[in-house]
């Protein structure tokens, strides 16, 4: 099993590229903004690779941070989204914004990417609500990514602790009766007046803001 790559990208496409490692030229799939980042040869770099074996093919992925690799195997555990319809979906959203849709239960955002419809769309935010405390958000890129060494991935909580915060949060007031997406709004509010806020706390302030004590 491929786990990462470092060699010279030797050629890029829209949706792929080469990375030479030691003479042999690996064809690798990615999204378009990760490839628009790589460095071309000589300077050397590390891909992370997730392998996808098939009966007629093994195909590489690659990606620069450990959250997009994250979000793209998760994706990957919903029923109707295969290796391809993940990377369309991270080609079109961060997965900063992966989760916020997820969260919101924002279904048309996920859907703008190619090929994935409403139906698949409200799948994925339907069964990955209480998952996506399994996409880092604060891991970064590669080390071995020229200019961006230990640079940190931004969050739209600021990282992986308020992000869990709001799924506890939200998982409180959809069982109260409210809709996640009304949920998600306060509790995003909320969170954003005061980021060190207390589960309990957070509750209370998010019924308060939907006009409920």
């Amino acid at each position: 099993m491929i786990a990462s790559l470092t060699g010279r990208v030797t050629s890029t496409e829209l949706s792929n590229f080469i990375i030479d490692v030691g003479g042999v030229g690996y064809l690798v799939h990615g999204t378009g903004r990760m490839i628009s980042a790589l460095p071309l040869a000589p300077e050397i770099c590390t891909i992370l690779i997730e392998m996808v074996v098939r009966e007629d093919a093994i195909t590489l992925y690659g990606f620069i941070a450990v959250e997009d690799k994250n979000a793209f195997r998760l994706l990957q555990t919903v029923q109707g989204v295969g290796a391809k319809a993940a990377l369309s979906i991270l080609n079109t959203l961060t997965p900063q914004e992966l989760v916020q849709a997820i969260l919101a239960a924002d279904k048309a955002m996920v859907s703008r990417a190619d090929g994935i419809g409403p139906k698949i769309a409200l799948r994925i935010v339907n069964e990955l609500a209480q998952k996506v405390g399994n996409i880092s958000l604060t891991t970064g890129q590669s080390p071995d990514i020229a200019g961006n060494a230990g640079a940190a991935a931004p969050d739209i909580q600021g990282g992986i602790s308020a992000s869990a915060l709001a799924q506890d949060a939200l998982s409180a007031l959809v069982n109260l009766g409210y809709s996640r997406s009304e949920a998600f709004q306060s509790v995003s509010a909320c969170l954003a007046e005061k980021p060190d806020i207390d589960l309990p706390s957070l509750i209370q302030h998010s019924l308060k803001k939907m006009g409920r004590d």
